[in-house]
């Protein structure tokens, strides 16, 4: 299995399949995971696999690399679309997380005064109201929705608290109101012999309602890019996509497919 594990704290720049050119930040140690959920998708691996050795960065640290890299960019004349916070797990779980957004906005507008600042996130630290004020200040607040079912969520996204509340978290996610954008991934197949298909109704349907509940100003789609953890996962068809988007954008919001 081909695992990416980022450098940290900064990696990059890449060019995401929906932000462009990005430079990525990664708040987690560069040398293994630490999410607090175990997608059985994610392209880092599953959690127990990669335990880090190394240390956190430090809000010092990274505010340090960010603006060396900047500053050089900038003065090489190389183009920037986007910085967002990625990496070998979930960015609001850094003890500063809030700090350093407020550096990285102020380092941005310094040197790339154009480019967004995007967080992916999986929405499990946003019932914390300085993490949801720190994601207010933010271009791109990028959040995780990939079903409303519950056990799904227990079989596919993996979340390692117990108190994970899907539920808590569309209403969480609500409270921004609009200043979000929803990420989802569709996908088929199976894992340990039960369906993960997240593509029919009786996902699709509940996913919708919610998704007009927190009315995000943009739904962001995606399936299966890079090889996962899990065998037996499959992408979704750009037909399968194609048709979820159609169905956000009939109840008015506007949403991008990558396949």
């Amino acid at each position: 299995m081909s695992t990416i594990i980022y450098p940290s704290p900064i990696f990059g720049p890449v060019h995401s399949r929906r932000l462009g050119v990005s430079l990525g930040v990664n708040l987690m140690p560069g040398d293994g995971k630490v999410c607090s959920f175990d997608c059985i998708y994610c392209e880092c691996g599953f959690n127990a696999d990669y335990r880090p050795h190394a240390k956190r960065p430090t809000r010092e640290e990274v505010r340090t690399a960010l603006s060396d890299v900047l500053r050089q960019r900038h003065k090489n004349g190389e183009p920037l679309d986007v910085i967002t916070f990625a990496g070998n797990g979930e960015p609001t779980g850094h003890p500063d997380f809030p700090a350093i957004i407020d550096d990285t906005i102020e380092i941005r507008n310094r040197f790339f005064p154009e480019a967004k600042v995007s967080v992916l996130s999986n929405a499990t630290y946003i019932y914390k109201e300085n993490i949801r004020e720190a994601l207010m200040k933010v271009d791109n607040n990028i959040q995780k929705l990939d079903t409303v079912n519950a056990a799904y969520i227990e079989k596919v996204d993996r979340p390692v608290s117990s108190s994970y509340d899907v539920e808590d978290v569309v209403k969480n996610l609500m409270s921004f109101q609009g200043h979000v954008i929803i990420q989802t991934m569709f996908m088929t197949g199976d894992y340990h012999g039960e369906s993960v298909d997240n593509t029919t109704e009786e996902y699709v349907a509940p996913w919708l309602d919610a998704v007009k509940k927190i009315a995000p100003q943009q739904v962001m789609i995606y399936t299966i890019d890079r090889e996962t953890p899990a065998h037996g996962l499959r992408k979704a068809t750009p037909e399968v996509l194609d048709n979820i988007k159609s169905r956000v954008e009939a109840i008015g919001i506007s949403c991008q497919a990558s396949y």
